[in-house]
């Protein structure tokens, strides 16, 4: 039993540098590129402080992801954490509502990666989204000691294009007062709408089973890969409303090819694109990794059958990936997805809750527990900052379409249902 199980481990393969710009790439995805107009909107000249606003109230629940991170690194992640305080049928569903978010995120953002194709190549935007799922999805079956470098690669070039972005459009900046804005209400506006833009740092929980001294590697890399990339988008930010104005850049579509336009000239759709590629590629690979982890972690404590847990040659989970790229698919022909897209806001949103709650009944039921990495400032046995991140979470949720959440709850409902259908058809589970 014990060889069976020593099979089905993670070789730890994964640094610091790694998990960061595994971090970096999923949280610099497409919002730089679609809420940039619209959060000028609401904030005007201030737009960047919108940005700097939403990167420091992510930080307040990526600390209580920090805090259980360093307690159980797990693939499972949201499940793992679950298991800890709630029953068993509430960390199903959890994994489960996570699980759906990332898959559901993979096709959506596989469409998009289709659609900049376009630009260079005549194909079928379903085509194009097909043959990129089941090439990340090759990538990932081929392990992360293989993966990690091309994540690195990928990643660096999302950031070089950003700095690039920063550094054309840096001879304009003075032209436009950055303190002029729509005061605070309006950088508060913007900071809803921006906080999208941050989603995704938690899946770098999902490679703790992979990474060399996962209980203090993982805290460190979600603060730095959150840290670099508010860093990144405030720039952006300085630099955009600097070149264009805040008006312009509000009614701007493709904000950093205007940008780059009014620098280079011509050239700025393809540049964009190229960059908008890359960005979308990457960020597939890491959701879809993510998405197998997640249901590796629930197979290996129990909660899905054994068949998701099988490794292949100690580097991944080939049957989740399968599975993943097959799900994917599948939303692709649905048609119209940007519905069950929006609503996966509304289910990260719940993890955010789950994840600060689950930090507060664990300081008052397992106060003597480690805790490699613990999150200061308490009153009595009680952390301030989940509590805080607990009412920022429900704040910026009630920004999303209540369809969106009528959707999301609908889904999650599911949960219980499929864990009653594993429990009867696969008998009784193991336990630690």
């Amino acid at each position: 039993m014990e060889d069976s199980q020593d099979s089905n481990r993670f070789d730890r393969v994964l640094g610091l540098r790694h998990l960061t710009a595994s971090g970096v790439g999923v949280i610099i995805g497409a919002g730089i590129y679609v809420l940039l107009g619209p959060a000028t909107q609401a904030s005007g000249s201030l737009v960047w402080a919108s940005f700097l606003v939403a990167g420091l109230l992510s930080a307040i629940t990526a600390f209580s992801y920090m805090e259980l991170a360093s307690m159980f690194p797990s693939a499972g992640s949201e499940h793992e954490f679950a298991r800890q305080v709630f029953p068993r049928w509430v960390s199903f569903s959890t994994g489960w509502a996570m699980t759906l978010a990332l898959i559901v995120a993979a096709s959506t953002v596989s469409l998009g990666f289709a659609r900049y194709l376009q630009i260079f190549v005549d194909v079928d935007v379903r085509f194009g989204a097909l043959m990129m799922l089941v090439t990340v999805s090759f990538i990932a079956i081929s392990g992360m000691k293989r993966a990690s470098w091309l994540i690195i690669a990928l990643s660096s070039i999302q950031v070089g294009g950003l700095l690039l972005v920063i550094i054309l459009g840096a001879d304009h900046v003075g032209d436009v007062n950055l303190l002029q804005g729509k005061g605070l209400s309006g950088v508060i506006a913007g900071s809803a709408l921006i906080f999208f833009a941050f989603i995704g740092f938690d899946e770098v929980i999902t490679l703790s089973e992979e990474t060399i001294d996962a209980h203090r590697t993982v805290p460190r890399a979600l603060l730095l890969s959150l840290a670099i990339s508010t860093v990144l988008y405030v720039l952006v930010a300085i630099v955009s409303v600097s070149v264009l104005g805040p008006e312009r850049l509000s009614l701007s579509n493709q904000p950093l090819t205007d940008v780059v336009r009014d620098a280079v000239g011509g050239g700025a759709v393809n540049f964009v694109a190229v960059i908008a590629l890359v960005t979308t590629f990457n960020t597939t690979l890491l959701v879809v990794t993510a998405a197998s982890r997640m249901m590796y972690g629930m197979a290996s404590k129990g909660d899905l059958p054994s068949w998701f847990s099988t490794l292949r040659n100690h580097q991944s989970p080939r049957n989740s990936v399968l599975v993943s790229l097959c799900l994917s698919n599948a939303l692709l022909l649905v048609g119209d997805i940007h519905q069950l897209a929006a609503s996966t806001d509304a289910l990260i949103y719940l993890m955010f809750v789950m994840v600060n709650i689950i930090v507060i009944v664990l300081r008052v039921q397992r106060p003597d527990e480690t805790r490699p990495f613990r999150i200061p400032g308490d009153i009595g046995r009680v952390p301030v900052l989940p509590i805080l991140g607990l009412f920022v979470t429900l704040v910026m949720a009630s920004q999303l379409e209540i369809r969106s959440v009528v959707l999301a709850a609908g889904l999650t409902a599911i949960g219980p249902v499929l864990f009653l259908v594993v429990r009867m058809g696969y008998g009784k589970q193991r336990t630690e």
